[in-house]
């Protein structure tokens, strides 16, 4: 693949984006896509290859957003393209059960995407606990739920208020919303809640507010709550399953939940999304139980052929070291740049997800995570991306690296980095 220089085109981007604003509304289909929180032109690509993409300008980048995380062995890869397809020439969809969702299985009920699975996830925590009102964290996301897109009131026990338009204020009276990394503000809820909370769910490592850890005894903290009083703890892991360790963040921060949801590298690029969890609460499903779940599409047989190859790639000796080795190197390349520049930022990796933010003080929170300078970040995402790296289009988003990331993609990453702050701080 060509190199990207300064000076790139844009223009086919340009047009292509005017013609999709004529027939999709704003021009995309998922929100962060239309560059809103970086201004300019979403770039539109025609093809990938291990960890680099090529725009239909003919220009080529190093890819860290690799499809917003699914893509933990790289674009195309060969196991994965070849397992895809052999189960598209044996038929696309059956609407029926497969051999392949049983052999993908382990305790899991699939669906056909991550924000299907929480809605699921709650749907069931309510159907076996029997009550009706759910704690979520400000800034961490669980798909378009109309029950999840809900911001905090003016203090942790507000009833929270819709995000979108649309979403009925009834529709989110039974959650409540807290601050990320709020011990205090989870056991308030609770007292003024004692026998009416179902299940906390919680993004172990927030990835949708930036990337965003825990602090030390949070995750347990949560645990040890939950099981005092009564409900369920449900780890949205539809961003770290598989990708901070292979057990995810359950498997790191030795903390079992009740229920985890899961999605992106499970179907290795393709729509999937999967309930897990113990059969004494899973066997509340329909059809042996009262809770309904069910999808045409759930468990269709190329998502699960996807699945299965990345998988059983991802077991082979040495990946999980080499990604975290990869994540590692980014991270601190990154760290020590901006160190060298004095440059304000907090930067952090686990695994193979990386986050850094351009902030003075230490981001735990969504507030904090609103104080980072999300303007220059904006003007360091549009110099990177003239200097041949894809980053999130936003401040408020993780980072992915791949098995495809090697030592000469992540230092011409840290050179491009370099190149872009002094020509920031010149004009500065």
């Amino acid at each position: 693949m060509r190199e990207n220089r300064l000076g790139m085109s844009l223009d086919r981007s340009r047009s292509a984006f005017e013609r999709a604003k004529r027939v999709i509304p704003g021009g995309v289909n998922s929100t962060v896509r239309a560059f809103k929180g970086v201004g300019g032109t979403p770039v539109f690509f025609a093809s990938g290859s291990g960890c680099r993409v090529r725009d239909i300008d003919g220009n080529d980048y190093i890819d860290y957003v690799m499809s917003w995380g699914p893509l933990i062995l790289g674009h195309a890869y060969p196991a994965v393209i070849d397992a895809v397809r052999a189960a598209a020439g044996r038929g696309t969809s059956f609407g029926a059960p497969t051999e392949a969702e049983t052999e993908l299985a382990q305790k899991v009920r699939f669906c056909s995407s991550g924000a299907e699975a929480t809605s699921a996830a709650l749907r069931l925590a309510r159907g076996y606990t029997g009550r009706e009102k759910i704690v979520k964290f400000a800034g961490c996301y669980h798909g378009g739920n109309d029950a999840l897109l809900v911001s905090a009131g003016s203090s942790a026990l507000t009833i929270g208020k819709p995000d979108s338009a649309g979403v009925t204020r009834g529709t989110v009276a039974d959650t409540l919303v807290v601050p990320y990394n709020d011990l205090d503000a989870v056991g308030a809820a609770f007292d003024a809640h004692p026998d009416d909370i179902a299940a906390i769910i919680v993004e172990p490592y927030a990835g949708n507010m930036g990337f965003v850890l825990p602090r030390p005894g949070f995750l347990a903290g949560l645990r040890e709550l939950t099981r005092r009083r009564g409900a369920l703890l449900i780890f949205d892991e539809v961003m770290t399953g598989f990708r901070v360790a292979p057990g995810g963040v359950q498997e790191r921060e030795g903390i079992l939940p009740d229920i985890t949801t899961l999605g992106k590298i499970l179907g290795g690029g393709l729509p999937v999304g999967a309930i897990a969890g113990p059969a004494e609460i899973l066997d509340h499903f329909t059809p042996d139980g009262d809770v309904f779940q069910a999808g045409t599409l759930s468990g269709n047989p190329i998502a699960m052929a996807a699945g299965i190859a990345t998988l059983r790639s991802l077991r082979e000796p040495g990946v999980y070291p080499r990604l975290s080795a990869m994540g590692e190197r980014l991270a601190e390349g990154l760290d020590d740049l901006f160190e060298r520049y004095e440059v304000p930022h907090q930067t952090n990796a686990r695994g193979a997800m990386v986050g850094f933010f351009f902030a003075r003080d230490p981001v735990v929170d969504l507030d904090s995570a609103k104080r980072s300078d999300t303007a220059f970040y904006a003007r360091f995402f549009h110099a990177m991306l003239e200097r041949g790296v894809y980053l999130a289009p936003s401040q408020f988003e993780a980072g992915f690296v791949s098995l495809a990331h090697d030592h000469a993609a992540i230092d011409a990453t840290i050179d491009a980095a370099e190149s872009a702050l002094q020509a920031l701080l010149a004009t500065a």
